[in-house]
């Protein structure tokens, strides 16, 4: 692993960078259904404000902000407080993942959608009775700022594959690990599904202005998995745009 290290780049990283997660609704109070008399909403609202991450502060009204807040969360600081295990962690510290495009952004989701999510909540009887058309998912798109100085692993991939391997982490999560513990805000590697650039983000202070773009639908289909654009409509009333084996 030392040698591996040895020689590594930064890359200067000042872009907008994919965000593509599960389709999240959110409410017109955070605090509306803990009581009914508006002045203990704003005693909520004030020791939420005081309990607020430090590195999130918002300037639009406070009509306005439990819905700017709640995009905050789904697009930045959801994956550093529910941490999992993925490519770069072991499940023992957060990380957030991004990509350089919306095409790349689906086929890594597709992959956890398909092989993991629908796969663990036992959806896979429903596969082999040919149900497939009933299982749908619904996802936003976001925009989301990075400005910061990445590790650069992508001219390492044709000398370690183990980078991309398709099922193991065994190579990649003490990497994670190794940069966590030593305070680098991060890396880019490739995709290990498409041609396209991955971004592992380790600080959430690096990550700014989540933007909706635009919203997918995922259908599962004997076929594999269509993508259409825009919210979930009538079976076949969305336009397929793309579709991942």
């Amino acid at each position: 692993m030392e040698s591996f290290f040895d020689g590594l780049t930064l890359a200067d990283t000042h872009r907008t960078l994919i965000r593509n997660i599960i389709s999240l609704r959110v409410s017109e109070d955070l605090f509306n259904d803990l009581s009914d008399h508006h002045d203990d909403w704003l005693v909520a609202q004030r020791y939420e404000a005081a309990a607020r991450p430090h590195n999130y502060f918002s300037q639009v009204p406070a009509i306005d902000r439990p819905f700017e807040e709640a995009g905050w969360f789904a697009a930045i600081g959801f994956p550093f407080r529910n941490w999992a295990a993925s490519r770069y962690s072991d499940g023992s510290f957060g990380i957030w993942y991004g990509a350089d495009t919306v095409k790349t952004s689906v086929h890594e989701t597709v992959y956890h959608w398909k092989a993991r999510l629908l796969r663990d909540a036992g959806f896979e009887q429903m596969v082999i009775s040919g149900d497939r058309e009933s299982i749908t998912g619904d996802r936003l798109i976001y925009g989301v700022r990075c400005d910061a100085a990445l590790v650069d692993l992508r001219p390492r991939v044709a000398d370690y594959p183990a980078l991309v391997d398709l099922e193991s982490y065994h190579f990649t999560q003490p990497m994670g690990a190794r940069l966590k513990s030593e305070g680098h805000p991060g890396l880019i590697t490739l995709s290990a599904r498409c041609i396209g650039d991955v971004y592992a983000v380790l600080n959430p202070d690096v990550l700014s202005s989540p933007k909706i773009q635009s919203c997918l639908t995922y259908r599962l289909t004997g076929h594999g998995v269509l993508v259409s654009k825009g919210p979930r409509a009538p079976q076949g009333a969305n336009e397929a745009w793309m579709c991942v084996t």
